[in-house]
């Protein structure tokens, strides 16, 4: 019983091992030249396609970032350094004939009696506005109506007077020591020349055109914050300096009409062309301006 028992498994395991080894050992070398062949394939064709989608991505992505940049330089009318372009001469008298037409009426917005009264409001104008000087000025003007009165006016009510103007401790300080100069230097009246009022005490070249161009018909440039921001933004003047402007102005126009025209362009710096945001579409030299956003 035991030998008959033995010899039956190992009968059983012999021809399985013999098909078991002897199938895989022909397929395996002709899945092997299929293998390659169909991977090789694969291999080829997606490698092209991506790159060719990524250089068409790319060369469309560049070309799209570059008008915009253009565009916006091109419309401000301003260099690559951030100065405007200046514009011709026969642009530049084009452009203040318009403004006349649009501002006739343009003159000096401060109230006054006489050549010292204006002179005095002038110096207060100083980091406030024409509007605010006015409010004050009666008042001063009712109590201390002379240079002789304003120099030995007790200096806390000159103080209380023109405080709404706003620094009013350092502008009742000028305002009374030019009107003391004035006094002593000019017996109490305001000298007509450029040179004798940039003496005074608070009187500087804005200053002194203002007095000389509206109280005696001397023509001159008032280069005050309108006009210095106006000049750069209309391609006027590239400098930055108040007397450069100047010269830069004094050479576009005729002397005879420099003090309208400075006049005038203040009018149009409070009125349309703001500071911060210019109304554009309004302006009657939209179309001239190398700064206008229209």
């Amino acid at each position: 019983m035991k030998k008959t028992i033995a010899a039956k498994p190992k009968s059983q395991a012999k021809p399985k091992s013999k098909t078991s080894t002897a199938k895989p050992a022909g397929k395996s070398k002709a899945d092997k030249n299929i293998a390659a062949e169909t991977s090789a394939k694969k291999q080829t064709k997606p490698v092209a396609k991506p790159s060719a989608k990524k250089t068409i991505v790319k060369t469309s992505a560049n070309a799209s970032k570059k008008p915009p940049a253009k565009s916006k330089a091109e419309n401000l009318g301003k260099k690559s350094k951030g100065a405007v372009t200046l514009v011709p001469k026969a642009v530049a008298q084009e452009m203040m004939d318009r403004l006349c037409k649009r501002y006739p009426d343009a003159d000096c917005e401060l109230d006054f009696g006489s050549t010292f009264q204006l002179l005095t409001s002038v110096i207060l104008s100083a980091q406030t506005t024409d509007v605010q000087v006015n409010k004050c000025t009666p008042g001063l003007f009712k109590k201390f109506p002379t240079a002789k009165a304003l120099a030995e006016a007790n200096i806390e009510d000159v103080k209380d007077l023109i405080k709404p103007t706003g620094y009013y401790n350092a502008k009742a300080a000028n305002i009374q020591k030019c009107a003391q100069a004035l006094v002593e230097k000019f017996g109490g009246e305001v000298p007509e020349t450029l040179e004798e009022l940039t003496q005074l005490p608070g009187v500087g070249r804005k200053t002194a055109n203002v007095v000389l161009g509206v109280a005696f018909g001397v023509p001159g440039w008032t280069v005050d914050t309108h006009v210095q921001r106006l000049s750069g933004r209309l391609g006027l003047s590239n400098n930055t300096e108040p007397h450069k402007i100047e010269i830069d102005l004094q050479k576009l126009y005729p002397e005879k009409d420099w003090t309208k025209y400075s006049i005038t362009l203040i009018w149009h710096g409070r009125r349309l062309c703001y500071a911060r945001n210019p109304n554009c579409a309004e302006c009657p030299i939209n179309d001239l301006c190398p700064s206008s956003q229209v």
